[in-house]
């Protein structure tokens, strides 16, 4: 157990792009009523995700990690999270097939709801007011009401990422993960992309080990990891009232755990030095996660690694670069020999989402799809150069036909962003450009194993 910690510890820190409740009577009825409910995940769940990530750290797995920018209230839905779900197990397959590792699917769902904002207020029309924070927090509609912070935003949270759990665990357990279901995993939309077609040649080798296999007894029946998948959720820890109220001790080992999903990470606007959310995280037994960007310096991170894992123990703590698809190259190297030559066992994850954000002529965020791919290819040459492993993929990603993110092989044009440009926040690359990445990518983490081979 940190020393020093308690779940409340934190309020006595720095606290960085948390709303300001007008009524402290009506949060404090929120987090005792949130302080009352079951737990989201559990201990046991989340010392799993530690051991799983622990030998991507050690090279012998890889991450995939991708989901909303931010979920929604209006949106929730059983077929958004079923196609957002498939794309992954898609994107897992195609890693998985490429690179013989196993992949750690880890979800941004099921409580990714706030989000951190460049400036507290926005201006429309010379009317400003509150920024929009996350369906958890106030109302994305820009009215005076409706960006008020309200607490009773954190209960329907719960509420929805408990119903998202169920149905997640639900998939993943109750035969749609099936290897023998893979054909059946392709979106209908998606059949003018190439990778399509590519991916179903995939779906026929898989098929034909499959039938091998069962010609020699091992079957969904006999082995019945066949039928079933570990699928893990995982949001920004930014909202930290929402985040201590469900908070629990667990009875086996005394530590603490952060209920509300297996895996919480630290933005960028929020892992500076005497931090709150710094302090928080470091008290949980949740593998965490740090965002880390340009204006990162070695020491400042090697400092952060003692404070959030100073018992090195691997598997909990997982590096996100985000720096631009310009920058990765430069930048990236400083930190990764700092972490080396300290001897601290990390994984190292790629988010090539943030630091690409660009403003189309016709006034819409996007992310040119060849800026994402360069900022992953840099991720990896760097990997390549320092001898490290190039651990995983951190992106944001939907499994509806949106059109988001400009670029990939059904090219999504500037004019065309307004067809279906449906986020609440950042730009997401839809399933099929997601399917897309994770080909291009099966190619760098193929490239990456055979040189291993070869230097073994």
């Amino acid at each position: 157990m940190a020393a020093n910690w308690a779940p409340d510890s934190w309020t006595t820190h720095e606290a960085r792009q948390l709303p300001q409740y007008p009524d402290t009577a009506a949060l404090t009825a929120a987090t005792d009523t949130l302080g009352s409910f079951p737990p989201l995940v559990f201990a046991g769940e989340a010392r799993n995700l530690t051991a799983d990530l622990a030998k991507v750290a050690a090279g012998k797995a890889f991450l995939l990690q991708g989901g909303d920018c931010a979920e929604s209230f209006h949106e929730h839905s059983a077929n958004n999270i079923r196609d957002t779900f498939r794309v992954i197990l898609q994107m897992a397959v195609v890693l998985t097939y490429a690179s013989k590792l196993p992949v750690v699917k880890l979800g941004r769902m099921a409580g990714q709801f706030a989000k951190p904002r460049s400036t507290d207020t926005e201006t429309i029309d010379g009317v400003e007011l509150p920024s929009y924070r996350g369906d958890n927090v106030n109302d994305i509609a820009f009215t005076p009401e409706g960006r008020i912070p309200d607490p009773q935003r954190m209960v329907r949270a719960y509420s929805q990422s408990a119903a998202t759990l169920n149905l997640l665990r639900a998939f993943a357990s109750g035969g749609y993960a099936n290897l023998h279901q893979v054909h059946r995993w392709t979106h209908d939309f998606m059949g003018r992309s190439p990778w399509s077609k590519k991916y179903a040649e995939t779906a026929d080798r898989i098929g034909e080990a499959l039938e091998f296999m069962a010609a020699c007894g091992i079957d969904p029946e006999t082995v019945p990891q066949l039928a079933q998948t570990q699928f893990y959720t995982s949001h920004e820890a930014l909202l930290l009232p929402y985040e201590q109220a469900l908070t629990r001790q667990d009875s086996l080992t005394g530590d603490w755990y952060d209920t509300s999903a297996h895996f919480l990470w630290i933005g960028d606007r929020t892992r500076f030095e005497g931090s709150a959310h710094v302090e928080f995280l470091r008290g949980i037994g949740n593998p965490i996660g740090v965002k880390c960007g340009p204006t990162l310096e070695p020491d400042v991170l090697l400092r952060m690694l003692d404070t959030l894992n100073p018992g090195r123990i691997p598997g909990r703590m997982t590096l996100i670069t985000r720096y631009g698809y310009d920058k990765i190259e430069a930048a990236l190297p400083r930190l990764v020999r700092a972490v080396t030559r300290e001897g601290h066992p990390v994984v190292w994850s790629c988010d090539p989402m943030h630091g690409n954000v660009v403003k189309a002529a016709n006034g819409y965020k996007t992310r040119p799809f060849d800026r994402i791919l360069a900022e992953v290819r840099g991720f990896f040459a760097v990997h390549r150069a320092e001898g490290t492993h190039a651990g995983g993929i951190h992106a944001e990603m939907t499994g509806q036909n949106v059109t988001e993110c400009t670029g990939g092989a059904v090219d999504v044009t500037e004019q065309s962003l307004a067809d279906r440009y449906h986020t609440h926040c950042d730009p997401r690359l839809n399933a099929g450009q997601s399917l897309e990445l994770a080909f291009l990518l099966a190619e760098m983490l193929n490239a990456e194993m055979a040189e291993r081979r070869k230097a073994a």
